[in-house]
């Protein structure tokens, strides 16, 4: 270029013009300053670049150094969920769960557990989630006393109980809110009731085993507190308080809690603890409020069997003032159960049915039969023998058939306290107006007219 501004010289000085206060640096000047600035920045990245390729030559290097090893295959661990038959929402084999013993007897469970694990088996499962999410309200034990065998005295938080003394005899023991203590004797066929939060105990007084089927208003896991248990989980400066026994605290420290669970309790020593036992019979007035001569009460005749109630009557009439008592008592607890015999005799038939007002549980205490049982879901179909469950959703239609020589006994609970209401296939069919069911089933009007209305109810047939 031949403007000399623009010329740049090693050795000259800046030319800098000088106008009033401020100086101006000419043009030229300013582009030797980019210039350094270009030289300085190009060097910068260069040695980036270059320190950046150095550390990954020596990655390489040091990978390439290290001895070689095969990835490790995954193992994928297939988890086979055995399939469980539908019909085990309804069934339970009572027999093959697990026994709880006690040195005074044993306890078997037909109910919902917390933790799945405290399951024997995936049907087990099967029952007792069916139990819970039908919010059932229904829950079943056995309970065997041996002879002189104590069921020790306790409490449930969470549920009235009903129990059906299938053998034996018995003395029971009442504490209820007003401090007023109830006993009484009971033998094979008649039923106890014990509200929500009643102390209670049962003692076998008899020489043969007691056998009680006991049904608790839970669906959940049943909450029980023993007397012993909480007597010794209570400080003894507080008992001593307390029960002011003659020597105090010194007394209480006399107690020594026994290593095994006592909920079913009879001492190698018990007729040197025992002194002078009696077993007093309360008036009736009291007695019947927490018991039921079922095996007395009226008889529901049909031509396969019979059926006979421990229920709430909203009509008295026909009830003895005792049975009346009963009713009433029962009436006035929440969530009550309502208690039946069922007999089917041999090729008997309880026709199908349902219930409206609740959900049905039963054992089986003699005989064998199918059930069947027909819901939303289809038809399910099973056998059933001595010492099964069955438990039955309200509103589920089901029918059961004896199939053994001897006669099919159930003991059945229902979950509502006031009066069962049921219907048959014969009553809502015989309802159901003609030209209807022509419509339905694709039949003519006149053909409905074969089915036979019958004078007596066929609730439980024969052929």
């Amino acid at each position: 270029m031949n403007n000399a501004a623009f010329e740049m010289h090693e050795d000259a000085a800046p030319k800098v013009s000088y106008t009033g206060k401020r100086y101006t640096i000419s043009s030229s000047d300013k582009k030797r300053q980019w210039s350094l600035m270009s030289v300085f920045l190009v060097s910068l990245l260069a040695c980036t670049i270059t320190t950046a390729v150095g550390a990954l030559i020596l990655s390489l290097v040091y990978i390439n150094s290290q001895p070689h090893s095969e990835p490790k295959p995954q193992t994928t661990i297939a988890t086979l969920q055995k399939a469980v038959d539908p019909k085990f929402q309804f069934l339970n084999h009572l027999p093959k769960s697990k026994v709880f013993e006690f040195s005074g007897g044993a306890i078997q469970w037909a109910r919902y557990r917390n933790n799945v694990r405290d399951y024997l088996s995936v049907e087990e499962e099967a029952f007792g989630s069916s139990l819970n999410s039908q919010r059932s309200q229904l829950t079943l034990r056995t309970l065997r006393i041996k002879s002189n065998g104590l069921r020790a005295p306790h409490w449930h938080f969470n549920a009235n109980e009903h129990g059906y003394l299938a053998q034996g005899t018995a003395w029971i023991g009442v504490v209820d809110d007003g401090h007023v203590v109830t006993t009484y004797n009971v033998t094979a066929g008649q039923v106890i009731f014990f509200p929500k939060n009643t102390l209670h105990w049962v003692k076998n007084m008899g020489n043969e085993d007691c056998f009680f089927l006991l049904f608790f208003s839970t669906h959940d896991e049943l909450q029980t507190l023993d007397v012993d248990d909480v007597f010794f989980s209570t400080p003894e400066d507080i008992a001593s308080r307390s029960l002011k026994p003659e020597g105090g605290i010194d007394f209480i420290r006399t107690f020594h809690k026994q290593q095994e669970d006592q909920a079913v309790n009879l001492p190698p020593n018990l007729v040197e603890l025992e002194t002078n036992a009696s077993y007093a019979q309360s008036p009736d007035s009291l007695v019947w409020r927490y018991f039921y001569d079922l095996k007395g009460s009226k008889e529901y005749r049909f031509p396969g069997g019979i059926i006979q109630l421990a229920q709430y009557w909203k009509n008295e009439s026909g009830l003895s003032n005792n049975e009346k008592i009963f009713s009433k008592f029962l009436n006035q607890h929440q969530n009550a159960l309502t208690l039946c015999t069922l007999r089917i005799y041999n090729n008997g038939l309880r026709q199908p049915h349902f219930h409206f007002n609740a959900n049905e549980m039963g054992y089986v205490l003699s005989g064998c039969a199918k059930v069947g049982i027909i819901n939303t879901q289809g038809a399910t179909e099973f056998d059933i023998h001595v010492g099964d469950v069955i438990f039955f959703p309200i509103g589920t239609q089901h029918y059961v058939k004896s199939t053994c020589d001897e006669d099919l006994l159930f003991i059945l609970a229902f979950s509502t306290g006031d009066q069962l209401q049921t219907l048959d296939m014969d009553d809502y069919l015989q309802a159901t107006a003609d030209h209807i069911l022509a419509q339905l089933f694709f039949k003519k009007q006149s053909e409905f007219k074969k089915i036979p209305t019958f004078k007596e109810d066929q609730a439980i047939n024969l052929p």
